[in-house]
């Protein structure tokens, strides 16, 4: 087992995690075209997005009152997570196969346990408290696209993704997902700096 893999074993729990089982190949053809292909992907996750947004709003004033998204509404922002993990992994070039719905395998894919009571205080100043973790974010996402333009180049020279680079970037990626996560309310754990995305054994 990676460095990497037993130093995530090693950390404390968070109800949303990164599963990275990804074999590091990658179509040369489809990551010249990469940003083309993903288009309609992008299309179909920005609708989304619209509806997201109206049930986060809702699972907000539910969490207020309750301090607990009702289970329905949390599995379908899960869903909305979910499938934006394997858009922006395929865009990132974490993954090498187009992005899949639903709970089929995929080879970088998102976790999060089932929803839990949060602290109605923390939901009613949730955007507020995300700031620091979105900026930080916002900071990762840049050093994630520097390392796709590498990688670009990389995956079209050897048919695959550095393993370095696919780690590296796969730990920011958790970070970001994890602030996103924490921002539509799936988890009242704040994203977490420690551990590292659960990683393939090479």
């Amino acid at each position: 087992m990676s460095a990497i893999s037993s130093a995530s074993a090693a950390t404390p729990f968070h109800p949303v995690s990164l599963v990275v089982t990804d074999d590091l190949h990658r179509s040369r053809l489809t990551v010249f075209f990469r940003l083309i292909l993903a288009i309609p992907a992008v299309i179909v996750l920005w609708a989304w997005s619209i509806l997201a947004g109206i049930v986060v709003f809702v699972a907000w004033i539910v969490g207020i009152f309750t301090g607990r998204v009702p289970d329905g509404l949390h599995d379908l922002l899960a869903g909305y997570v979910r499938y934006a993990t394997r858009v922006n992994a395929y865009i990132l070039l974490l993954a090498n196969p187009w992005p899949t719905f639903g709970r089929s395998p995929y080879p970088v894919d998102i976790h999060v346990e089932p929803a839990a009571t949060q602290s109605r205080l923390t939901i009613f100043f949730r955007l507020i408290l995300a700031i620091p973790a979105l900026l930080l974010s916002y900071v990762f996402r840049i050093v994630n696209n520097l390392i796709a333009f590498l990688g670009w180049f990389y995956s079209l020279i050897f048919g695959q993704m550095h393993e370095g680079m696919r780690n590296t970037s796969a730990w920011l990626f958790k970070y970001e997902l994890q602030t996103y996560a924490y921002v539509y309310l799936l988890t009242g754990r704040y994203p977490s700096l420690s551990g590292a995305p659960e990683l393939p054994t090479q």
